[in-house]
């Protein structure tokens, strides 16, 4: 069984669930820890989502910041090699990753390909349909 976890500080991950599902309607089913909302400790919450995953399940877990409290809660768990953390949330990584796995076992590799993949997407608008103009310009 493969679990994706969304995990953040309030409700991006909520957010990001609702709008992968409505883009990848047949994504694996998603969770979504929307931290500190409420007083249970994010500890408990990571707890609870990882509650039932054994050694032959893949866990795919997304965090909105690297040094963040939510993020942190993930790192007791990096020493079972079915989980598998990746940070910097956003809708293009998250969307790379499941499609680039969807039918195959998670691996590292398949993992940092996607992340390659997804920083593609990572653009500054401004100097993109600048370069795009004068590239236009130039071929006139």
């Amino acid at each position: 069984m493969r679990k994706v976890i969304f995990a953040s500080h309030h409700t991006l991950a909520a957010g990001m669930k609702d709008t992968v599902e409505y883009i990848i309607p047949n994504a694996p089913e998603i969770t979504a820890i929307s931290a500190y909302l409420d007083n249970v400790p994010v500890e408990e919450a990571i707890k609870k989502a990882l509650n039932g995953v054994g050694p032959d399940d893949e866990v795919l877990v997304f965090t909105d910041l690297l040094s963040g409290s939510v993020n942190q809660g993930f790192i007791p768990y990096l020493n079972q090699p079915n989980i598998h953390v990746i940070t910097g949330m956003n809708l293009p990584v998250i969307m790379a990753v499941l499609l680039g796995t969807m039918g195959q076992k998670i691996t590292p590799e398949l993992i940092q390909k996607s992340i390659a993949d997804a920083r593609t997407q990572l653009v500054y608008v401004n100097d993109y349909l600048q370069a795009q103009a004068e590239a236009d310009e130039e071929d006139e």
